[in-house]
């Protein structure tokens, strides 16, 4: 009888240990709490776009809803609302995506505090490109002010 060997670690023993993820596998790299994982879900996502975080989502809003409140902005390509993978509930936030910088200033400026759904939506720049393993403008490291506390 010829033993049964799984596929997985035969590669894994041909493969050297130190070598470096193919470009792109780094792409879907993510680092956070001292962690790192690959994120198929970034695939999804264009590399090159302009992402804003939605905060204060309300249960109501879907991935369509809010679509439909970004869609006047002719550079929109994405929306997704994070919901929780056992109840399916929001969580409460989501990300929508903009190709052209124009677009993803006005949105800022314009959609900041309108309500999308029930709630008015609180807006910030993604840090997504941050998180990732090239890391965006300070590749991975945030640098944080200092705030007085009163």
């Amino acid at each position: 009888m010829v033993p049964m060997v799984r596929r997985d670690k035969e590669e894994e023993k041909k493969k050297p240990k130190d070598s470096k993820p193919n470009k792109r596998e780094a792409n879907l790299m993510r680092r956070a709490g001292g962690e790192m994982w690959v994120d198929d879900t970034l695939a999804e996502w264009n590399q090159s776009d302009y992402r804003i975080f939605c905060g204060d989502l309300g249960n109501e809003v879907s991935d369509h809803v809010l679509a439909n409140a970004f869609r006047k902005y002719p550079s929109f390509a994405r929306a997704k609302v994070i919901r929780n993978k056992v109840t399916g509930k929001s969580k409460g936030f989501g990300f929508v995506s903009l190709l052209k910088e124009s677009d993803y200033v006005r949105a800022m400026r314009e959609m900041n505090g309108q309500h999308v759904g029930n709630r008015p939506i609180r807006l910030t720049r993604s840090k997504w490109k941050d998180k990732s393993l090239k890391g965006g403008k300070f590749k991975g490291k945030a640098k944080f002010k200092k705030k007085a506390l009163f």
